[in-house]
């Protein structure tokens, strides 16, 4: 099962990337001739092992995914949202307007379809499909392959869009310089609250779709409190990629971003 939200995963599913494929049955014998033996054969017992297993794996790839990022001097970002909150919207136009400052890259994921990695194709920036099938997120070792197919940005910034999802990504570090969460107004205040793992995980939290606020019973302000309530420490932006707020905002970030990345 997927460590973070029991989403359906295989065991076998987390260790598609690893061909060492041991068998430990965590037999702990206590040979001190009283045979107090302890067997891990629950199925509870046996969950928490598999999930310690799929996390300690995930992150000596996210570790190997960091180091070649830093190689490269790459500014790699994890987007994470909802299903239709707006990412890709807001990465085609991000790209369409900065392509030719930077190199830049995409790695879309999703569980079916190569539909946003061909949006994202149209604007002329390199990106790669990931079809996660039933698992429900990215991990560290799908993104180790992709590097393998897709040329690096070097001194440039990779966008990495998760499943749409805002409960399994928070569980899983893919080598990252940051996650940035996307909320649009039309998903209610509290997101913030009911999902405090991806909002805690996030150094960036987008307000989307703000050119909607006049039509709809929303208090932007409540969902930033609720936002830095969860982590006082995350940015909090509003944008529109319909309109263009706040983008200027958005792309002062990244610019941000990427400085400290060159200056590591």
């Amino acid at each position: 099962m997927c460590g973070t939200c029991g989403c359906g995963e295989k065991e076998e599913s987390a260790r598609d990337h690893d061909h060492d494929h041991h068998h430990d049955h965590e037999h702990a014998h206590l040979h001190d001739h009283d045979h107090a033996h302890t067997h891990e054969h629950s199925p509870g017992a046996r969950l928490v092992r598999i999930e310690r297993d799929i996390l300690e794996k995930n992150d000596r790839f996210a570790a190997a995914n960091r180091r070649l990022f830093a190689a490269a001097h790459v500014l790699a970002l994890n987007l994470v949202s909802s299903p239709g909150a707006g990412k890709t919207t807001l990465l085609v136009r991000t790209l369409q307007e900065l392509k030719g400052a930077q190199p830049v890259a995409v790695i879309e994921g999703d569980q079916q379809t190569s539909l946003d990695a061909e949006r994202i194709q149209a604007t002329g920036v390199p990106a790669l499909q990931i079809n996660t099938g039933k698992v429900c997120h990215l991990d560290a070792g799908m993104i180790s392959d992709a590097m393998g197919q897709l040329a690096i940005p070097s001194h440039g910034v990779l966008f990495i869009e998760n499943v749409g999802n805002l409960v399994c990504p928070a569980g899983f570090d893919l080598g990252e310089a940051g996650k940035v969460v996307l909320v649009s107004v039309a998903e209610g205040e509290d997101k913030p609250l009911k999902y405090p793992d991806v909002f805690h995980a996030a150094r960036l939290v987008l307000v989307t779709k703000v050119d909607l606020l006049p039509h709809l019973d929303f208090d932007v302000e409540a969902l930033e409190r609720n936002a830095r309530k969860v982590n006082p420490h995350a940015d909090v932006l509003r944008v529109s990629t319909r309109t263009g707020a706040g983008l200027g905002d958005w792309y002062g970030w990244l610019d941000a971003r990427r400085r400290e990345v060159e200056a590591a």
